[in-house]
């Protein structure tokens, strides 16, 4: 599986080329238990939302241009800091 960060006009996405997330699904894989495999415990992708929601951020799901997962983290300010460059003697 291959996974892509990018940045969007007010925020980042990761998405992914495995087999994706239903539509019918989206909102249930944000509970707390929800899993679809014997193995998982279901509370990763709660605890990344409740994350986001503790930075007032927003999270999304869509389909990725490769067929998976896009989770899209939206209403996040960003602050660009210029790196001062060492002044030569």
């Amino acid at each position: 599986m291959t996974i892509t960060i990018g940045e969007l006009a007010d925020g980042f996405y990761l998405a992914d080329d495995g087999s994706g997330i239903p539509e019918d699904k989206r909102d249930n894989v944000f509970e707390a238990g929800y899993t679809t495999t014997e193995q998982g415990t279901g509370f990763g992708l709660s605890i990344v939302k409740q994350v986001v929601e503790a930075h007032d951020w927003e999270i999304s799901i869509t389909e990725s241009a490769e067929g998976g997962a896009r989770f899209e983290v939206t209403n996040v300010e960003v602050s660009r800091v210029e790196s001062e460059q060492p002044q030569s003697e």
